[in-house]
């Protein structure tokens, strides 16, 4: 979302970010000192929203049903006393913060949508009253066979989507893959109601912005017709929306996995919910090139369980080779963890574990070969922008579809085994780090990457933002440009 306002910024637009009081505690938390990171950079403002939940420091954040409480009663009437005091050409809002369109509606402010995910997870997600209306999806959101189609057909989920033409025929999701299955049955349901309650209010958008590049769709026709669901917003890819700097020279000393690393190039970075550990950045200056296997499981997903944290550890030992582990400082993240496994890499110079990494930083570093990730988006989006192949082991939401596409439609990476047992991720860092199959996955990703940051992408993704402002700029008198982003 900040990267979002910063491009809009650079047309001319100025623009806030508001977000709830305490993500707005912890940016400034992790910013200390910085007074540009604070106020989000690239000419973009920062505001907080009080949100009525308690400051949970660096903990968890909120869980959904407190948080969703908040967002439709209590943030409300805060946003709208925001709105109020000034004038604001547009309010941009993330799809899934959709309480704030009824507000925008209240004050006479156009809105519009930003999908920080993938043009396919959208598409899936704005296909939902379909899937509903052709029997596919029940009421709360589970797969269910359609009435012409017996029990024993077994209609999987990407056969489902394919038929209706909204993932490319090498997409495949198992049962309770949809990006709204997450949790118990209960759950589901909250959650199923919380996504129908988002699709109803995007009905007004006029336009979607998507944090999406060319050719992602894998070829599926109606990806790039702009509407990408019946009665549908026009849909406007933006990205990826990348950080200042532009690529790195690490991908071809990557490719051929000899010599000293490269060190990264500087680049302006977004604000951070997370402190960093630097210490990671002179660990990997000390390695050979190639060499390194990254993991993360990023920011918001919930902890994998002990036991594959424990084979995930004795995996990653018993490859020999040198890896960076990006695991949270929170117990239950670690458990599983084997007692003194930290120290005892350390010691050997095998590994280094760390509660959080400057991830662009890491990836961009020459010593990275290979990224063992859980497919968020934005972790996908960075790996492909710094050529590093990926063993995937998706855990929730959009993170299947992210995963088909990685795997299946681009070849950049495999596919983790559910089970995670220690041999199997050794092998799995064996076929992506060596090898003809890891020959492969390179010059896929390679080729990717080449398609994503070229000079033709960035200046598509600029020709879409340009019209998005040109839009509502033709329905304001001049000077009056302030869009206000919720996050």
């Amino acid at each position: 979302m900040l990267l979002l306002a910063r491009a809009l910024a650079a047309h001319g637009v100025a623009a806030t970010v508001a977000v709830p009081d305490f993500i707005h505690r912890r940016i400034a938390r992790t910013t200390a000192g910085n007074d540009d990171d604070r106020d989000g950079g690239g000419g973009v403002a920062l505001a907080s929203i009080p949100s009525g939940v308690a400051d949970v420091g660096d903990g968890d954040p909120p869980g959904f049903a407190e948080f969703g409480h908040a967002m439709e009663h209590h943030m409300p009437a805060h946003l709208e006393r925001l709105l109020a005091r000034r004038r604001v050409a547009c309010v941009v809002v993330d799809v899934l913060a959709s309480w704030a369109v009824p507000v925008a509606e209240r004050c006479g402010v156009p809105a519009a949508g930003f999908w920080p995910a993938m043009l396919a997870s959208y598409r899936v997600v704005a296909a939902i009253p379909e899937l509903m209306e052709e029997g596919l999806i029940s009421e709360s959101g589970a797969p269910q066979s359609s009435p012409n189609q017996s029990d024993d057909d077994g209609l999987r989920q990407g056969k489902m989507l394919r038929a209706l033409n909204i993932l490319p025929a090498e997409v495949e999701l198992n049962n309770g893959e949809l990006p709204w299955l997450v949790g118990d049955s209960a759950t589901q349901k909250s959650r199923f109601a919380f996504w129908l309650r988002a699709l109803h209010r995007a009905r007004s958008f006029r336009s979607v912005l998507v944090n999406s590049f060319p050719g992602e769709a894998g070829g599926v026709a109606a990806a790039d017709d702009g509407h990408p669901a019946r009665q549908g917003p026009r849909v406007l890819p933006v990205g990826p929306l990348l950080a200042a700097g532009g690529g790195d020279t690490s991908t071809e000393q990557r490719a051929k996995g000899d010599g000293p690393p490269v060190a990264p190039c500087k680049q302006q970075q977004p604000s951070s919910m997370w402190q960093a550990d630097s210490t990671c950045m002179g660990w990997l200056d000390r390695q050979r090139a190639a060499s390194v296997v990254y993991v993360s499981f990023g920011s918001w997903v919930g902890p994998i369980g002990p036991e594959k944290v424990s084979e995930l550890a004795l995996g990653l030992e018993a490859t020999g080779r040198p890896f960076l582990w990006a695991l949270r400082k929170d117990p239950s993240w670690r458990a599983g963890l084997p007692d003194g496994y930290a120290d005892r890499v350390a010691a050997a110079g095998r590994g280094k574990v760390v509660g959080w990494a400057p991830q662009e930083e890491v990836l961009t570093h020459g010593a990275v070969g290979c990224y063992l990730t859980h497919c968020g988006w934005n972790s996908t989006v960075e790996a492909i922008r710094h050529g590093v192949r990926l063993l995937c082991c998706p855990v929730s939401g959009d993170q299947f579809i992210n995963c088909a596409y990685i795997t299946r439609v681009w070849g950049i990476g495999i596919r983790l085994g559910g089970g995670m047992s220690r041999d199997e991720v050794k092998d799995c860092i064996e076929r992506v780090m060596e090898g003809k199959e890891g020959r492969r996955l390179q010059e896929k990703m390679d080729g990717l990457r080449e398609r994503v940051v070229t000079a033709e992408a960035t200046s598509l993704a600029q020709r879409n933002v340009k019209s998005f402002v040109n839009e509502i700029r033709r329905d304001q008198p001049p000077l009056s440009m302030q869009m206000y982003s919720i996050l």
